[in-house]
């Protein structure tokens, strides 16, 4: 049976990749900021000043790294560091953008490729090149060469299959996204919406990029014909119509994360002998997620200092068995058993960030038309 931590830590994936539609969209949908209880210790520098700074770092809610990660970096400045939840990433630009040049915190987590044109035009961050930069991803650093925003960790959402229903029946499973059309894998597919689901608008974006933008929607013709089933959420695809899961659905095959397996394998228990579900390599979407300083801190110095503790060792290393990303910092060491249960895909699907930001509320819309309507 999977431990409440594994749903915890899956739970927490589906809201860490994309933006869903409805932020995306309209900044009403912004919700208010919520502080969280993730305060450094005061004590943690005994010869910093009587009222030390304290940096407020601005977060998704599945922003879950290990509770005293933040203890040496005040030990090491004197700052502290108090982390505010602002809901999904496409919340916390939406609300970035309304307070661009007096923000409510001095630090945002969480901008990810899909968001980052919409960031930038919005002038929400004030630019830095951290002294770390040359050892971070060098194809994420690509996405901001004016260093507005610093990337801080990868990841992939990708089609995930139940190894043993298909080893059961002797077929073989689904390897690309061409092959979800196929009768073979009529009525197997469950898909979280692109517009009320994060990873749901991954694989559309996924899609797009694989069929261009005058052949997806077509792609998602012939998936409706094959009976793909698109449901609200990744949680209600993965744990109640996905076979794999502790839900043990109808569904063989599902839309969720390169690194699902891993967390199927170390936070379950007993601990299987291989991993449950398997990731098609060949469908996933790369993700891409930063970290910049908000425009208009009275703490740019500090905010700073942060930036660069983030892309440390201590902190990036943190991140494979927290939030299940990989750490942006190359030199940074993975667990072994994340690599040993994980998928890397070698050549995954991307879009340019500027085509998502121009074209994302007509894909949307064509994508209502052809399934959900």
């Amino acid at each position: 049976m999977k431990s409440t931590r594994l749903r915890q830590i899956l739970i927490a994936l589906s809201t860490i990749t994309l933006i869903t539609a409805a932020t995306s969209c309209s900044s009403s949908s912004t919700t208010d900021i919520q502080n969280s209880t993730q305060d450094t210790e005061d004590s943690a520098n005994p010869e910093s000043d009587t009222n030390p700074v304290t940096l407020t770092l601005l977060a998704y809610d599945s922003f879950t790294p290990t509770p005293s990660i933040f203890d040496d970096f005040t030990a090491q400045t004197g700052i502290k560091v108090n982390i505010a939840l602002g809901g999904d990433a496409g919340e916390l630009v939406t609300k970035a953008a309304l307070t661009a040049g007096n923000p409510e915190a001095d630090v945002l987590w969480g901008v990810d490729n899909t968001l980052i044109s919409r960031a930038l035009a919005a002038k929400i961050f004030a630019p830095y090149e951290s002294k770390n930069l040359a050892n971070l991803d060098p194809a994420a650093r690509k996405l901001v060469p004016n260093f507005e925003v610093t990337p801080v960790d990868t990841g992939d959402v990708c089609i995930n299959y139940d190894v043993n229903w298909f080893a059961q029946r002797k077929i073989a499973p689904p390897l690309t996204l061409r092959a979800l059309t196929s009768s073979n894998y009529a009525n197997l597919l469950v898909v979280p919406s692109p517009v009320s689901s994060s990873p749901g608008l991954a694989f559309m974006l996924a899609t797009i990029a694989e069929f261009g933008e005058d052949g997806w929607d077509e792609y998602w013709k012939a998936l409706k014909q094959n009976g793909a089933l698109v449901v609200g959420d990744w949680t209600e695809a993965y744990y109640t119509e996905f076979s794999g899961s502790s839900g043990k659905g109808e569904r063989p095959i599902v839309v969720s994360y390169g690194s699902s397996p891993p967390a199927e394998m170390i936070f379950a228990s007993p601990r299987p002998a291989t991993a449950p579900t398997a990731v098609a390599s060949l469908t996933c979407f790369r993700q891409v997620e930063f970290a910049g300083i908000l425009r208009g801190t009275k703490h740019e110095s500090e905010a700073k200092l942060l930036i660069d503790y983030l892309t440390d060792l201590k902190f990036q290393e943190d991140l494979p068995l927290t939030l299940f990303v990989y750490p942006a910092n190359v030199n940074a060491k993975l667990p072994d058993d994340f690599v040993k249960y994980s998928l890397r895909p070698e050549s995954p699907l991307q879009l340019d960030p500027e085509l998502i930001s121009r074209s994302l509320l007509i894909w949307l819309d064509e994508f209502t038309n052809i399934m959900l309507r």
